[in-house]
């Protein structure tokens, strides 16, 4: 009977034990010392009288472990990861005519809510006729840039000539896809002037394939400008009829595009460089945008 007792009072007290182990739990880091860190695992000497659970200095006191606790909340172990990728923001638009080319990208670079420049091109001229646009991450973009730069050394080197547009695009295109099992983060478009003078824009996804495009848009705000696109380049949905744009009205259209996605995109301000490249060459402009 004795024995029967004993066994009913050790139940019993194992589980208050319990309980008032949940309590110390739960209220981790409000009534009671943190007992776990992100910089590694910790334990808390505690005192149970039969009724009531306290801290206890004593070291051969019962040991509570208390690693796996998240503050009380989920008690799931802090996960540890790490990305090569970076999204440092940005916008890219590109819109071929008769006999020209603009190719525009606002000059923010970002991190998070973080703006880390205001000034960083994101347009990058591979020929006196062709213009690279990359947005993403800044380190790939970067290596990128300077991969196509050897190619079109060597080419330049070996043939005496420059590459044609076409054959750049083909070049980057064959550039990504032998990156596809660890892809360049970059989104791009190219634009420039093919062979018979006319402007010719290609869209590429991360991993080569590209094609010929009216216009073409990458980044953080290209959800905001193909809509306006589809309207007043490719005229889709209108009874009006079409006509070949000047490449005034373009560059106008193109400020007003980076206005609309930098009102909306927080990754996209600051400014706008625009390239115009025709037969003659490439000239730059840059329009101002909202700094915040």
């Amino acid at each position: 009977k004795k024995s029967s007792q004993h066994n009913i009072n050790s139940i019993t007290t194992m589980a208050s034990l319990l309980s008032a182990t949940n309590a110390v739990q739960s209220r981790n880091g409000q009534s009671c010392l943190p007992i776990h860190s992100s910089e590694g695992q910790a334990t808390i000497p505690v005192r149970f009288d039969g009724t009531n659970l306290s801290i206890s200095t004593n070291p051969t006191a019962n040991i509570i472990d208390g690693s796996s606790i998240d503050h009380g909340i989920t008690k799931a172990p802090y996960e540890r990861s790490f990305s090569p990728y970076e999204f440092n923001g940005g916008t890219t638009l590109a819109i071929s005519g008769p006999d020209y080319a603009v190719v525009a990208a606002d000059t923010r670079l970002s991190s998070g809510y973080e703006i880390l420049s205001r000034n960083v091109s994101k347009l990058h001229p591979l020929t006196e006729r062709c213009v690279l646009g990359s947005a993403g991450c800044k380190t790939d973009v970067d290596q990128l840039r300077s991969v196509l730069d050897i190619k079109m050394k060597v080419y330049q080197h070996n043939h005496r000539k420059p590459m044609a547009t076409p054959s750049v695009a083909q070049m980057l295109g064959n550039t990504l896809y032998m990156k596809r099992f660890f892809p360049y983060y970059s989104f791009n478009v190219l634009a420039g002037i093919d062979s018979e003078g006319k402007g010719a824009v290609y869209s590429y996804d991360a991993i080569g394939s590209f094609e010929r495009t009216p216009f073409s848009a990458s980044g953080s705000g290209q959800s905001f400008l193909i809509p306006l696109m589809d309207n007043v380049i490719s005229h889709k949905n209108r009874c009006d009829e079409q006509r070949d744009l000047p490449v005034e009205e373009v560059v106008e259209i193109v400020k007003d595009a980076f206005l609309t996605a930098g009102e909306r995109d927080i990754y996209t301000g600051d400014a706008v460089e625009i390239k115009i490249i025709t037969k003659e060459g490439i000239r730059t402009e840059t329009f101002n945008l909202k700094a915040d």
